[in-house]
């Protein structure tokens, strides 16, 4: 991706478009493009006469002869009959975290930049295959809610927040709250609550955060969301924030200015990799307890590589 190495810090509107090319070469061989209002590519509960085989089993009363499978009943002397699965729609919610713990990056890009690489590439995937995209961006700043719909309009307006959060307070502009009014803080858990109004059961949910400010009420949040609908949480990573360098000085950014260490000080070293620990056991508990599937995304790695493990057969998302 050119436009990730131009623009580490941040990526503007245009370049979350232009991941558009992208998410075309995440599409596996025979996904199918919908040319109907009504149908998405989501498997149904249902068996019918849809897109998507599902197996062969004995005839029954009812089925429709049009469906027997003739070598299979030849082989096993009994008719048997093939089974579809009718494909329909789901929304897919996108959970977006711009928090300042991931306005920071020492390899690739920021993390910000990542989660909206993520965001946008798993957004245009879904509105090909059908489904209705929406999202929740948030940080201290305040909160824009896209409520799912099948619209390439809901898609760029998604698009649009998630450039605009990746800038200063001073320049966000959102419909969160009058430019008059100071915006109130949105956190993580927040952000979860929020989900739980918007999401329609069965939806799609992808919570794309750095993980770094779970509370106690997080993992029950996350629960929540997962009991009715398909959770999964995307973390960025910085290679950093797992390990320091073993030697030299180094200024890291923080809210009073930056914050200089010594990757030589063995006692400083102990004490940051206990901390690293102490935090991943948190981490992996919180997704453990509410039952949620992980997948980390360095920051270092092309975003669109990363999503390659949660596609579903066909190019969907899984």
């Amino acid at each position: 991706m050119n436009e990730l190495q131009d623009t580490p810090i941040c990526i503007d509107l245009p370049g979350l478009i232009r991941l558009q090319a992208d998410a075309r070469a995440l599409r596996l061989p025979g996904a199918q493009q919908v040319r109907t209002r009504q149908s998405g590519l989501q498997a149904s509960p249902r068996r019918g006469r849809g897109m998507a085989f599902a197996e062969v089993r004995q005839y029954q009363p009812g089925d429709d002869i049009r469906s027997i499978d003739w070598r299979v009943t030849a082989r096993r002397q009994t008719p048997h009959t093939k089974l579809y699965e009718e494909e329909r729609e789901r929304p897919v919610l996108l959970i977006c975290d711009f928090n300042r713990t991931l306005f920071f990056g020492s390899q690739g890009a920021y993390k910000q930049v990542r989660c909206a690489q993520l965001a946008a590439l798993i957004a245009w995937l879904g509105l090909w295959a059908g489904d209705q995209i929406g999202g929740i961006v948030f940080s201290e700043r305040g909160i824009v809610v896209v409520r799912p719909a099948r619209r390439k309009k809901s898609v760029l307006r998604l698009l649009d927040a998630l450039a605009q959060f990746q800038h200063g307070p001073d320049t966000l502009q959102t419909p969160a709250a009058p430019a008059a009014d100071p915006p109130t803080p949105i956190t993580l858990d927040g952000a979860l609550h929020e989900a739980r109004r918007v999401a329609h059961t069965g939806s799609r949910i992808f919570v794309i955060s750095d993980f770094m400010m779970v509370s106690e009420e997080t993992s029950g949040l996350l629960g929540a969301l997962a009991r009715h609908n398909s959770v999964t949480a995307l973390r960025v990573v910085d290679p950093l924030e797992q390990a320091l360098p073993g030697h030299g000085r180094f200024a890291v950014a923080g809210p009073d200015g930056p914050v200089w260490f010594n990757g030589s000080d063995r006692r400083f070293q102990k004490a940051f990799a206990a901390k690293v620990r102490d935090h991943e056991a948190t981490i992996e508990r919180c997704f453990r307890t509410a039952r949620v599937t992980a997948f980390p995304v360095v920051t270092g790695d092309d975003p669109a590589q990363s999503l390659r493990g949660i596609l579903g057969p066909r190019g969907r998302i899984g």
